[in-house]
């Protein structure tokens, strides 16, 4: 009988929540703050995360949005936000890639932008075999992929999560 492998955690990849368009916001586009519907997002998706997940570790990209939507989850389990340039938008997909596979076994979740997060969810369906669901991988603002390690820095299994606010 095959012995059962126990996950080694899961990595949360959250796309920011809303925030508003970026051609009316007068400031910096990293300044661009989190809406009123980005705020209930945020505090949604606090509320999902602790109810499934052990969180360890929350990391997000540098821009004022992605702080804010893990901001609630931070406080209320107790853990800082960790800033990660790897995250940013624009930023390198080799650098992100990186980064999630490097991440410590246990339950993490990181949080970046629409350019970044199907693409490094491309380069995982493709390295690890993840199923995405054909086409595009969805990521909407607020919405997350739970990513199910089979050991540290691999993955066995990908779950789309729609926004909840």
């Amino acid at each position: 009988m095959a012995e059962a492998v126990a996950p080694a955690g899961a990595v949360l990849l959250v796309r920011h929540c809303s925030a508003g368009s970026a051609d009316r916001f007068a400031g910096l586009d990293r300044l661009r703050p989190l809406d009123g519907r980005g705020r209930r997002q945020a505090a949604a998706l606090a509320d999902a995360v602790r109810a499934e997940f052990a969180v360890r570790s929350i990391l997000s990209s540098p821009y004022l949005r992605c702080r804010q939507s893990v901001e609630p989850l931070a406080q209320a389990a107790g853990l800082p936000v960790e800033v990660a340039e790897a995250l940013a938008q624009g930023g390198a997909e080799d650098a992100a890639l990186r980064l999630v596979r490097g991440l410590p076994p246990g339950d993490a979740v990181l949080c970046s932008h629409g350019d970044v997060l199907p693409a490094l969810l491309e380069r995982l369906a493709a390295e690890d075999g993840l199923a995405l669901g054909g086409g595009p991988a969805p990521c909407a603002k607020g919405s997350a992929w739970v990513l199910t390690m089979a050991a540290p820095g691999r993955f066995r299994a990908a779950r789309y999560v729609p926004p909840r606010a």
